[in-house]
C-alpha cells in the first residue's frame, strides 16, 4: 500500500482578487484555488490546511500550508504547480514534514505588518494604505509600549468572531519608516478576528489626536470593541512571518 506522505508549502500571495483564505460558497477563496490546482497535478482529490484565515483582499508575503497525498510527488513539481496557478499565488517551497507538523498548530508566533504611505501611488493602490495626514509617530509608538503590557484584547476583535479566548501574548508593536512607507509591525502567539485592523485604526486615531493616549488604558480594559477605534482598510495588511521549529518537523 503506498506511503502517505505530508507536505509543507511555503508561499505568497496578493489577496486583492479573493474573499479571504478559507473555502466558502460567496466568492473565490485561495484554499480553493490552490487545492484545485494540486488536485490536478496529483489526479486526486487534494485537500490543504493552512496556518491561518487571512480575510478578504489581506495578502501574505509568507504563508505555510500544509497537505497529504498516497501518490509520489509529480515531476517538476513546483515549477508546474506556479505555472499552473494565477499569477498572484506564487510557492517557494515544498517539503516533507512529519504527521505531527500542522500549518496551524505547530505555529510559535504570527506577525504581520500593516502599509501605509503618504505620497499617492497608483501602481500600489491594492497594497498600501493612503494617509491624508501624517501622524504624530513618537505618540504612536508610546500607545504601543501600552498595548504591550496587555494581554486581553477584547476590545480589538469583531463581536461576531467564535474567540475561546481574547488573552494573546503581544511580542512586538511599533510603528516604522519604510522606504517612504510608515508601517506598523505586530508580532503575537495568536491574533483575533479583525485585531490588527483595530488596532491601526485606534494608533492612527492617537496619532492625529482624536483619541488620546490616556484613554488607551480604559479602552483596553472595557472589553468593548465600541470603545477602540475604526478598522483600517484590508489592503495595507500582511501575513509576514510564521514561526515554526523546523528542525523538528522536517524530513
Amino acid at each position: 500500500m503506498p506511503r502517505k506522505v505530508r507536505y509543507a508549502l511555503e508561499l505568497a500571495y496578493k489577496g486583492t482578487n479573493y474573499r479571504g483564505w478559507q473555502s466558502q460558497l460567496n466568492g473565490t477563496t485561495l484554499q480553493e484555488v490552490i487545492e484545485a490546482e494540486l488536485s490536478k497535478l496529483y489526479q486526486t482529490r487534494i485537500t490543504i490546511m493552512g496556518c491561518g484565515r487571512t480575510d478578504a483582499e489581506v495578502h501574505a508575503s509568507y504563508f505555510v500550508a500544509h497537505f497529504e497525498a498516497y501518490q509520489e510527488m509529480p515531476h517538476r513539481f513546483l515549477f508546474r504547480l506556479n505555472q499552473m496557478l494565477p499569477k498572484d499565488i506564487a510557492i517557494y517551497t515544498v517539503s516533507e514534514v512529519t504527521d505531527k507538523f500542522h500549518a496551524r498548530f505547530s505555529a510559535t508566533y504570527r506577525k504581520y505588518i500593516y502599509k501605509t504611505t503618504f505620497v499617492k501611488n497608483p501602481f500600489d493602490e491594492d497594497g498600501v494604505l493612503f494617509l491624508y495626514q501624517t501622524p504624530d509617530i513618537a505618540l504612536m509608538n508610546q500607545a504601543c509600549k501600552v498595548l504591550l503590557a496587555h494581554t486581553d484584547f477584547a476590545s480589538f476583535c469583531k463581536r461576531t468572531a467564535d474567540n475561546k479566548t481574547t488573552i494573546c501574548d503581544l511580542m512586538e508593536a511599533e510603528w516604522k519608516m519604510e522606504q517612504g512607507n510608515l508601517v506598523f509591525h505586530v508580532k503575537a502567539n495568536r491574533f483575533l478576528r479583525n485585531m490588527v485592523r483595530a488596532l491601526v485604526g485606534t494608533l492612527l486615531e492617537i496619532g492625529n489626536g482624536k483619541t488620546r493616549i490616556e484613554d488607551l488604558e480604559a479602552i483596553l480594559k472595557s472589553g468593548e470593541r465600541s470603545k477602540s477605534g475604526k478598522s483600517v482598510a484590508a489592503k495595507g495588511l500582511y501575513l509576514a512571518d510564521i514561526g515554526y521549529n523546523w528542525d523538528e518537523y522536517r524530513k
